[in-house]
């Protein structure tokens, strides 16, 4: 379901799917160096944090008792849990995204709201800032940064790509991307007016 690169050690991604266990493959020796015992159905996305000593990991839990299992922070080397009283609403949430130069992640939620972390125990959500304004509805959708971490992007299940400013959270764009649900809207590095979005259907476009 997902893979995350180990941000200082190229050679090592952790990998998650439909096992109560997240993994850390070495690519080298084609070996598992780590696992990491959830206790959960399905890992839905994997994010490292800044310098790769943790990492955040969300589910597919929900239900009345499912709060310290929907995201969960790790430590990489130890492979213990170091917070799993992260989010507290009941939704899922589909992706996850590191700013780039601020410490704080980000994540997609199934209430139709992307929520704001900081990146720093305790991981404490910002209740005053969402982005809303998307839909999810139960769709794989993701949600990435502009290089400078100013945009904000998401896919939504209505087929648009929407754009958010990050420090105000107010829309700033909307494409109409496709006709089935657009899953994912990644940002050029280099490029700041050229996006990729895809959707359920597997088609890929390039934008202006």
């Amino acid at each position: 379901m997902c893979a995350a690169v180990h941000p200082s050690n190229p050679e090592v991604f952790l990998c998650g799917g439909y096992s109560s266990a997240v993994k850390a493959w070495d690519s080298r020796s084609c070996k598992v160096v780590k696992v990491y015992q959830a206790g959960i159905q399905q890992t839905l996305d994997i994010v490292f944090l800044r310098g790769g000593v943790t990492f955040i990991t969300s589910s597919d839990c929900v239900s009345r008792d499912s709060a310290d299992r929907t995201l969960i922070a790790w430590d990489y080397e130890t492979t213990a849990k170091v917070s799993n009283q992260i989010y507290h609403e009941r939704y899922t949430c589909p992706g996850l995204a590191l700013h780039p130069l601020e410490d704080s992640f980000v994540a997609q939620t199934n209430g139709n709201y992307i929520a704001v972390f900081s990146s720093q125990q305790p991981y404490r959500m910002n209740k005053r800032r969402r982005f809303e304004g998307h839909k999810v509805e139960g769709y794989a959708i993701k949600c990435g940064f502009s290089l400078d971490g100013t945009i904000l992007a998401s896919g939504s299940s209505t087929g648009s790509a929407h754009f958010y400013d990050y420090h105000t959270a107010h829309m700033l764009h909307t494409l109409r991307a496709h006709s089935q649900p657009c899953l994912c809207v990644s940002q050029h590095p280099v490029l700041p007016t050229t996006v990729a979005t895809c959707d359920w259907g597997g088609e890929i476009k390039v934008w202006h």
